[in-house]
């Protein structure tokens, strides 16, 4: 979604991944001078920008959606999509016909293990689910401010401009997710590169089992990197690479097919990293603001005014604690 810059003097806050922890998110709103008022968080000069994944995994689901969309229908907020955003509506939509699955998600124990949480926590609600399942779709995939842009995980341009001349809203249909069934087709590439982020194989067909127990072909990578020359300088991702991949070098091929968002593009704001340590940029004009809350890290805030560098005060956040 394509708007105008910052409008009438208000200022802008970016906030990263929620996942469930509702309790966490009203601490850090209040803390940046956000109040209740009606039912609804407001800012008198401001407004919050989310960056996706709003559920799965933590205590408070049900309460984070409220919230959220609570703030986004009363114009005190805007939303993108999350890459658990859209899990969730894969999963809950049939498949098209031919395409060899029944759902475009299909129900998978890795699937079913991602979005448990939230589905244990939905079950006494069904209207409810029902209802968040269509907001989703009203989620763009990226926002646009001209000085400063938003997307879940990954900004490519060469994805971005064909999807956004369908698209000018942002927002994706029924018939684009269904699209998507179709593996390597541009519904599938536009979802997979925005909302998941750039990745990497494994040389030789190689696994490593993640943090969370999950068994990765691949590895996240950076978009920015100008000069990598080996697996190591690209890897974006808690889990570190077995010593002998990250001293790989890189081959020419490899160097030639990467994505690199310029140091001289607007600042991005991404969030779906899990970061670690105190929240900082990665280069002056970008910044994750996922700092793995709900594994009792960090809700992570930018405070934007304006400014064309990301500034390393305008970072706030609230630590979470085991109850969040």
């Amino acid at each position: 979604m394509i708007q105008d810059g910052l409008h009438s003097g208000r200022g802008y806050d970016v906030i990263g991944d929620i996942h469930g922890c509702a309790h966490t998110l009203e601490r850090l709103l209040e803390n940046m001078g956000y109040s209740r008022q009606q039912g609804v968080w407001r800012h008198p000069q401001r407004q919050a920008l989310f960056l996706g994944d709003i559920i799965d995994r933590g205590p408070r689901i049900r309460e984070s959606l409220h919230l959220v969309h609570d703030m986004v229908d009363a114009g005190s907020a805007q939303c993108i999509m999350g890459n658990h955003e859209i899990n969730a509506l894969a999963w809950s939509t049939p498949a098209p016909a031919g395409s060899g699955k029944q759902f475009i998600r299909e129900h998978t124990d890795r699937s079913r293990r991602q979005l448990q949480a939230t589905l244990e926590q939905m079950a006494a609600w069904p209207d409810e689910w029902a209802y968040f399942l269509d907001w989703f779709y009203t989620l763009p995939l990226f926002i646009d401010l001209g000085d400063i842009r938003l997307v879940h995980a990954c900004w490519d341009e060469s994805l971005i401009r064909p999807f956004a001349a369908q698209y000018p809203d942002g927002r994706i249909d029924r018939e684009f997710l269904e699209s998507a069934a179709r593996y390597g087709g541009f519904a599938s590439q536009v979802l997979e590169r925005l909302l998941r982020g750039s990745e990497m194989r494994l040389p030789h067909g190689g696994k490593m089992i993640s943090k969370d127990g999950l068994v990765r072909h691949t590895f996240r990578t950076k978009f920015w990197e100008e000069a990598p020359q080996t697996y190591g300088d690209l890897v974006f991702q808690p889990d570190a690479l077995p010593e002998d991949v990250a001293a790989r070098p890189l081959t020419d091929s490899q160097k030639a097919e990467l994505l690199i968002y310029g140091s001289n593009e607007p600042i991005l704001f991404v969030g779906h990293y899990w970061q670690q340590g105190e929240p900082h940029p990665i280069r002056p004009n970008l910044a994750c603001l996922d700092y793995s809350a709900v594994k009792y890290g960090k809700l992570v805030a930018y405070r934007w005014d304006g400014e064309h560098r990301l500034n390393r005060d305008h970072f706030v956040w609230v630590d979470v604690p085991r109850l969040a």
